[in-house]
């Protein structure tokens, strides 16, 4: 697979970033200044410079979908740079620390317009004095008193979408994840089922592991998939994969409740293992839940079941195998050695500690949540899932601390029935709605595509005025 062109490759240019604020204090009006230069990550140079499962390569037909990258992406300023994040913590300055974790989101954004919103986290571009350089850009925003508050201790700058709503407010429809590239799946090998069935995917490696659940055995597929190259018989529309091992376990604990639909569902745990879950929802009692714990390395496994006390969990996940399309429902995750299962009534989330299931906590959501797909509505839905530490739902995210995050309740995505996958700035999932199958590729929008400390932390407050003027300029390197 040709590799695309990278930023540096192709203008072999330096970057560099100098920033002022400038917090005016509405009673006294005295001025804080605050100047800073910055450095420059590896985001732009990643998202132009590498090409993963060949996004960007139209790959299949007609029912194929890719973004027109001019306007939405380019030029790059200002739009694949286009944004401002603000940080209440410092971070670390390298080139590849590109997203933060959630113990340190931000408290302050913008993109490259002005906020029409009520989202008052959100500041405007001064389109006025923002303006093309003959040798850069030059940004500048402005936040009201009521806009971004809070203390500030690092600033980056990101896309312009990602400083619409960073990862998702209570006003609008998150901009978090911008597609880029939905390939419709050719299914004449009849891949759909493992595809819909995928619980890991190792970029690096070329591999595709896919987990699956009948007769009380669990069967694991592995698939080479191109991702960075591609072989003489290989094609990009995920019809080619090749299948290299199937292992199948023996259970005699864990199952899938029922027959027409199995309830049940496998994750990834990042530990180093598979987990696999069933339960049937509960509204009042004891929930049972059966487990299975299998390890990546070797595949052995153990199994058991849990009664959890006083707990009313949703069903997690079922998974019905069809010969034109498959169906089904993924609504739990695993963090950290938690499992997350919302609660039937859907007004809280189970924390339940996977090496010690008396170890339960309700996270309450404040509200009672739609519990619907992250996206589009399909024949087989996600509902939850992690985008890097990030628990993300339809209408609330939770952060690495538990802390829940509303969210604006709408669409987040298309089709989605796997987990994100997730490859630098891409991420990917597969997903469709009876018989319409795709593999999607977004951008995960809220990079840092600059880095810059302060020397000293500042506060805004609702006293306060904020101006931002950062400027990006290049030099050609000889």
């Amino acid at each position: 697979m040709c590799r695309a062109v990278t930023l540096k490759e192709a203008f072999m240019k330096r970057y560099t970033g100098n920033l002022v604020i400038e917090l005016e204090d509405q009673n006294t009006g005295n001025v804080e200044t605050v100047s800073e230069t910055n450095m420059v990550t590896n985001a732009v140079n990643d998202i132009l410079g590498v090409n993963p499962m060949g996004v960007m390569y139209k790959a299949g037909g007609q029912y194929d979908d890719s973004l027109t990258w001019n306007d939405a992406l380019l030029p790059i300023c200002p739009n694949m740079i286009g944004g401002i994040l603000l940080f209440p913590g410092s971070i670390t300055e390298q080139a590849d620390n590109i997203y933060l974790p959630s113990t340190n989101l931000p408290v302050a954004y913008a993109s490259n317009d002005v906020n029409a919103t009520a989202n008052t986290k959100r500041g405007s571009m001064n389109l006025t004095e923002s303006t093309k350089l003959t040798d850069g850009y030059k940004f500048v925003w402005e936040f009201t008193p009521s806009q971004g508050n809070g203390t500030i201790t690092a600033v980056g700058l990101t896309s312009k979408q990602g400083g619409a709503n960073a990862y998702g407010s209570e006003v609008a429809v998150d901009t978090t994840l911008l597609q880029i590239k939905k390939v419709s799946l050719d299914d004449g090998d009849g891949f759909i089922n493992d595809l819909f069935r995928t619980v890991t995917v190792d970029f690096e490696s070329a591999k595709l592991y896919s987990l699956g659940y009948a007769s009380n055995t669990v069967t694991i597929k592995r698939y080479r998939i191109p991702v960075f190259d591609i072989g003489l018989n290989e094609k990009l529309d995920d019809s080619t994969l090749v299948l290299e091992d199937t292992t199948v376990l023996q259970c005699s604990t864990f199952h899938f409740y029922g027959s027409y639909t199995p309830y049940g569902i496998f994750m990834d745990g990042g530990d180093g293992y598979w987990y696999g879950f069933a339960n049937q929802g509960n509204s009042s009692g004891n929930a049972t839940v059966l487990w299975i714990k299998i390890k990546k390395s070797d595949y052995t496994f153990t199994e058991g079941q849990w009664t959890l006390s006083n707990a009313t969990l949703m069903t997690m996940g079922s998974f019905k195998e069809g010969s034109s399309y498959p169906s089904g429902n993924r609504s739990a995750v695993v963090r950290n050695g938690y499992l997350y299962v919302p609660s039937y009534d859907k007004t809280g989330v189970y924390k339940i500690n996977i090496s010690n299931s008396t170890d339960v906590t309700l996270i309450s959501l404040g509200f009672t949540s739609a519990m619907r797909c992250i996206g589009e509505t399909g024949s087989t839905d996600c509902c939850m899932s992690i985008i890097n530490d990030i628990i993300v739902a339809y209408d609330f995210e939770i952060d690495v601390n538990d802390h829940v995050i509303p969210l604006f309740a709408g669409e987040h995505c298309g089709n989605v029935s796997t987990p994100f996958f997730q490859y630098k700035e891409y991420v990917f999932a597969w997903g469709g709605a009876y018989l319409n199958q795709y593999r999607y590729t977004w951008i995960l929008t809220p990079y840092l595509a600059t880095i810059c400390n302060l020397s000293q932390a500042v506060v805004k407050n609702a006293d306060k005025t904020m101006k931002i003027t950062y400027t990006l300029t290049e030099q050609t390197v000889t």
